[in-house]
């Protein structure tokens, strides 16, 4: 699974940048078309390059992939009052507080990976192969021009309207500084670019994409499905900048300042996109992609650095142990420094979750217990639980199943190291639900796609089918509402994989969903009113004061995650159990003392990713809790609200990048 690694690293001399500008980049073009382009080897060595600028830090070695996940109803980062607006560093942006003068959120490193697939689909259209050797040339322009795309998805996606070159720099840069485009005009061309692409491109299995490190037909088809959702999605408009875009504006979620949230009146035509793609691969017999029966195999594998034998994983961004990736190391199980495992830690808290997140899951469902954990490795080397109601930790990347040379090399580190765990870009349960919400959107639930030979319905149920066991009843037992099934079923299937903020902006639901988790999570720890997450209502005797859970019998070292009574109040401790203060106790009021869990903890959670609209309300939600009060008078303290637009979600231009524009940018949103 590392050779494509280890190819990228050998490769990227060829595509090296020696411009200070983010659009002013020396490419594989500019040294020698006859050079580069001309021979099967060659070629791929420059596309190689290319692959490897997304291992890089500011790429999917850690930002996509870890840092710039920011907050969601699913996600959270950093809670921490003290650093909510902090300006250099994520974790301001991370509660949508953007600041034009932070630089570690800054675009170089995407753009100098967009440009450098531009420069490799420009030499390969000029270059001979393509022409003398069209079998050989094909598949590898298929791959730049998905990677190309790949690559400006992502910077329209974070960073909103920005400069787009459907062509590398000219020598004279007489094309490199320009200013914005509107990102429909983007999205419309990235649509062109992956539309060609796939008529290229093997299956996974085939020719060049032998594992899935490289790009391939389903990984292609996919993206383009993606995109298309995001093209005819919802996100915050500049009116002042682009006045003339004639576009459906959100009906409730208000404009201010000239910024509105809107989308393309022609946004069906993009579901028909998206419908047509993910239908042709789930019925395409040629098709090598399955779901993986075990949802936690999927996780095994990766962190062990395998290919997945079901293919289940359409494309993953080839990192190198050792070298590059913080996937595991920021996000995932916790160990603590010092223990068998070495003097580092791993899985720390930059990305975790909440308990409104795991009390949202069904009580049988496998994915809970893979996706989230309480367990922790102490340094004592025992497995524990601890709580914390707002740092639940992701269980997908787990130190005990990562690959024996990292935990040699972990073992021996003085410092953290790169897992080289490989971040999957998409899964296979992703076409099945992209399906589902496109057919649902344009047919309703149970219209037959005669290609994809199955309804919307089927496809969620499908998905279901593998979270709750076949034959299980909890397969059928979904929201009534067939589009909030498949809101709450995206978030079940794929937290903490850099997903969930990117759905809820284009459906329009970021700031309410967040505010919804935000409320319920007070009402939570108030624990006096009934609660309600996703699909599910719980009462306030729902919820046990203590948690028992036992050890695992066959090791006596790690707990048995079946074991805790998350659901239910024992009066009495179970013989050989452990026990630990649950959330109604951990978080109440004490009696006595100066204990002030109850305040603070509130008071961060209201605080948290109030950069998205302008202002906040928290009075009514006070005036419920028994010691609102309390947490008011904490919450004056903190100024919330950017104060200047709602839906607030894309990041700040960094203040060198618009001075180097000599005039072209602008940023927006009141950065």
């Amino acid at each position: 699974m590392k050779k494509l690694y280890i190819l990228t690293l050998a490769a990227a001399m060829l595509v090296t940048t020696s411009c200070d500008d983010f659009l002013a980049t020396d490419t594989p073009s500019k040294q020698s078309n006859t050079n580069v382009f001309n021979t099967e080897a060659m070629a791929e060595a420059a596309l190689m390059g290319v692959y490897a600028t997304m291992s890089d830090t500011y790429v999917y070695g850690q930002k996509i992939s870890v840092n710039w996940q920011n907050i969601s109803d699913t996600e959270t980062c950093n809670l921490y009052l003290t650093n909510y607006k902090e300006v250099n560093s994520d974790y301001g942006q991370n509660h949508y507080y953007g600041n034009s003068g932070n630089s570690t959120t800054r675009w170089n490193n995407i753009f100098r990976f967009a440009e450098l697939a531009s420069a490799a689909v420009e030499g390969m259209r000029e270059g001979e192969l393509l022409k003398t050797n069209p079998a050989v040339g094909q598949p590898l322009l298929g791959e730049a021009l998905t990677l190309r795309a790949l690559a400006y998805f992502e910077l329209v996606r974070i960073y909103g309207d920005i400069p787009y070159k459907k062509t590398t720099s000219n020598s004279d840069l007489s094309n490199v500084y320009i200013g914005k485009i509107d990102r429909d005009s983007v999205y419309a061309d990235l649509v062109k670019n992956l539309q060609e692409a796939i008529g290229y491109l093997p299956w996974l299995g085939s020719g060049k994409a032998s594992t899935a490190e490289r790009i391939s037909k389903g990984f292609a088809k996919g993206l383009l499905a993606r995109v298309a959702l995001f093209a005819g999605g919802w996100s915050l408009r500049d009116g002042n900048q682009f006045p003339d875009l004639q576009l459906e504006k959100h009906p409730s979620i208000p404009e201010m300042n000239g910024y509105y949230v809107g989308r393309v009146k022609n946004y069906k035509e993009y579901y028909e996109i998206a419908a047509k793609q993910c239908a042709e691969i789930l019925g395409d017999p040629e098709n090598p992609h399955q779901l993986d029966p075990d949802f936690e195999n999927i996780w095994k594998t990766v962190n062990h650095l395998d290919q997945n034998p079901y293919n289940e994983n359409l494309y993953e961004v080839g990192l190198g142990v050792g070298n590059t990736g913080d996937v595991g190391t920021l996000m995932g199980w916790e160990v603590q420094q010092g223990s068998m495992y070495g003097q580092q830690g791993m899985g720390s808290s930059y990305v975790t979750s909440t308990i409104y997140y795991f009390y949202s899951f069904g009580k049988t469902d496998k994915r809970r217990d893979v996706t989230l954990t309480f367990g922790r490795w102490r340094k004592e080397n025992y497995e524990d639980f601890s709580l914390n109601a707002v740092n639940v930790h992701y269980a997908k990347w787990r130190m005990y199943w990562t690959s024996e040379t990292y935990r040699a090399l972990h073992l021996a580190a003085a410092g953290r190291v790169a897992t080289g765990i490989n971040w999957i870009v998409m899964r296979y349960s992703d076409i099945y639900l992209m399906f589902a919400e496109a057919m649902n959107e344009l047919y309703g639930p149970d219209q037959l796609n005669t290609t994809a030979g199955m309804t919307a319905r089927q496809a969620l149920e499908k998905v279901r089918e593998r979270a709750f066991g076949t034959g299980s009843s909890e397969i059928l037992q979904y929201d009534s509402d067939f589009f909030n099934a498949i809101v709450n079923e995206r978030a079940w299937e794929f937290g903490g994989e850099g997903i969930r903020k990117m759905d809820l902006i284009r459906w329009g639901l970021l700031d309410t969903k967040i505010e919804a988790m935000k409320e319920t999570l007070c009402l939570m720890l108030d624990n006096q009113h009934p609660v309600t997450i996703f699909d599910k209502t719980y009462q306030p005797t729902d919820f046990p004061t203590v948690l028992y859970y036992k050890k695992r019998t066959d090791d006596n070292l790690y707990v048995d995650y079946s074991s805790p009574n998350y659901y239910q109040e024992l009066g009495t401790a179970p013989a050989g159990y452990e026990k630990l203060d649950w959330f109604p106790k951990a978080y109440a009021k004490p009696e006595t003392g100066s204990g002030t869990t109850y305040r603070d903890e509130l008071a961060k959670i209201l605080v948290m990713a109030t950069g998205i609209n302008a202002s906040y309300d928290y009075s009514a939600l006070l005036s419920r809790l028994k010691n609102g009060a309390e947490i008011g008078d904490m919450l004056k303290q903190y100024p919330i609200g950017n104060g200047t637009c709602n839906y607030r979600h894309p990041y700040a231009i960094y203040d060198t990048d618009i001075y180097q524009s000599k005039g072209n940018l602008v940023n927006s949103y009141g950065y």
